[in-house]
């Protein structure tokens, strides 16, 4: 696989990870506690998969899907930012 695509599935992975972080702090502050927990554990599962399945190819491949997931989560701060 090429690098820009472990950048890209470490993108769209991090605009799933940090969407489902900001749900989950939504589902947590309405009372809805079991189902924020049980988002956090399918979050944390599927990243730690992406990024287990991006070592097995390499240094190269896991660092660069890293750099995307963390490249997405501007984006995702942005997007669903609320005023305190």
């Amino acid at each position: 696989m090429s690098a820009a695509l472990y950048l890209a599935a470490g993108f769209c992975a991090g605009l799933g990870y940090f969407y489902a972080v900001w749900r989950s702090a939504l589902l947590f502050a309405q009372g809805g506690a079991v189902a924020a927990a049980g988002l956090t554990l399918a979050r944390l599962a599927l990243l730690g998969g992406l990024l287990a399945l991006a070592s097995r190819h390499g240094a190269l491949a896991l660092l660069l899907t890293a750099l995307g997931v963390l490249a997405a989560r501007p984006l995702v701060l942005r997007r669903y930012r609320v005023a305190a």
